[in-house]
């Protein structure tokens, strides 16, 4: 089926450039963000290496379509990130600190300034130098929203995007299914309410297509909708998402996703952990991958040892891997506090784009991977 389904087309003028916008901010004082960062980090004993990195994209699209879209959009999307690299144990280990949004200076250090963050990352460094390796086992996990976010777009997101669909991902087809436990709503939005600071946030795709309230994906664990651009919506039969995103003017428009993350549930955070009689907790998204198949393999920044409710022993360089929907089919638990943790750097689908997920503390079952020592 050839074509482009229907959409009301976007207008009107949006802005997203933060209380606090970067053109306030000379490049001299980024820079010193940096260097102050660096010194912190290297002149703390036990570092053997550091790095600091700032990066923003500003952006302004003039979007204009024979239908009726007439649109001007401008962004500010900053990030920053700090690494710490410690010894231990004939090891390197690193500790990591980043936060992205969509905004300006304030938006971007609301958690903490660059020197909170590299104390953070210098603290998780020594730590992890001092950590074993973990044995590898089926187990019960507690992922933080940063694994959460993780999972949402590298295991679930791109399985969900409308040109993998029509190419066969595990998902085709599957629409109204159970792909999950009950407990598990996730979405993507351009403009999500829960947060609109984060770093994916757009008020319309490069289509010309508002975002609107965003696309319910998995509704109490039934697959309710993929990802589209006009055209795929038109091939399968469903409403256009606003998800048709280009880098620059010169490229194509692809279907990528914005903010994807899995709502919270009842429970409190502390509930989650004790309540959990023998299992893990994984903190700290370290990077990964997934395939079509929905098989995924990510790193843990940290992972703690939970027995009859309480945290306890720390283990480095821990991998969790498992079938994306095998492990949402048995999530049993997800706490209240919500939050995107996923906003430095960008997605990498034959494009950059930036991107957010997150979500609150998942207790489910998934496979570690490690090594005795």
């Amino acid at each position: 089926m050839a074509g482009l389904a229907d959409r009301k087309p976007a207008t009107g003028k949006f802005a997203a450039t933060g209380k606090d916008p970067l053109s306030k901010h000379s490049f001299e004082e980024k820079m010193a963000v940096v260097r102050e960062t660096d010194k912190a980090v290297r002149k703390t004993k036990g570092i053997v290496s550091s790095t600091a990195l700032w990066r923003e994209f500003l952006d302004r699209k003039i979007i204009v379509s024979t239908d009726g879209a007439r649109v001007d959009l401008q962004y500010c999307k900053p990030d920053f990130a700090v690494i710490a690299v410690a010894e231990g144990g004939g090891e390197k280990v690193r500790g990591a600190e980043a936060c992205g949004v969509t905004g300006g200076w304030k938006e971007l250090f609301r958690k903490g300034d660059h020197l909170e963050m590299a104390k953070a990352a210098v603290t998780q460094a020594q730590a992890l130098a001092k950590a074993k390796h973990v044995k590898g086992e089926r187990a019960t996990v507690i992922l933080d929203p940063s694994m959460v976010g993780l999972l949402s777009h590298e295991a679930v997101g791109h399985t969900v995007e409308g040109d993998f669909v029509l190419s066969g991902s595990v998902v085709k087809g599957k629409v109204g299914e159970r792909v999950a436990s009950d407990l598990v709503t996730l979405r993507d939005s351009g403009n999500p309410k829960e947060d609109p600071a984060a770093a994916g946030t757009i008020f319309a795709d490069d289509e010309g297509t508002p975002c609107g309230a965003g696309t319910t994906v998995i509704e109490k664990g039934f697959l309710r909708s993929y990802l589209h651009d006009r055209e795929t919506a038109l091939s399968l039969g469903q409403p256009v998402t606003g998800n048709a995103r280009a880098f620059e003017h010169t490229d194509e428009p692809i279907i990528r996703m914005t903010n994807t993350y899995i709502l919270p549930g009842d429970w409190k955070d502390d509930e989650v952990v004790e309540d959990t009689k023998d299992g893990y907790l994984i903190k700290g998204a370290g990077g990964g991958q997934a395939d079509a198949n929905g098989e995924f393999m990510f790193m843990a920044q940290e992972t703690y040892r939970v027995r009859k409710g309480v945290v306890g022993e720390l283990f480095k360089s821990v991998t969790l891997s498992g079938q994306t929907f095998d492990l949402l089919k048995s999530v049993d638990a997800i706490s209240r506090g919500f939050k995107f943790d996923l906003g430095s750097g960008f997605c990498g689908k034959f494009q950059a784009a930036r991107v957010d997920g997150g979500g609150a503390f998942l207790r489910c079952q998934a496979i570690l991977g490690g090594r005795q020592g």
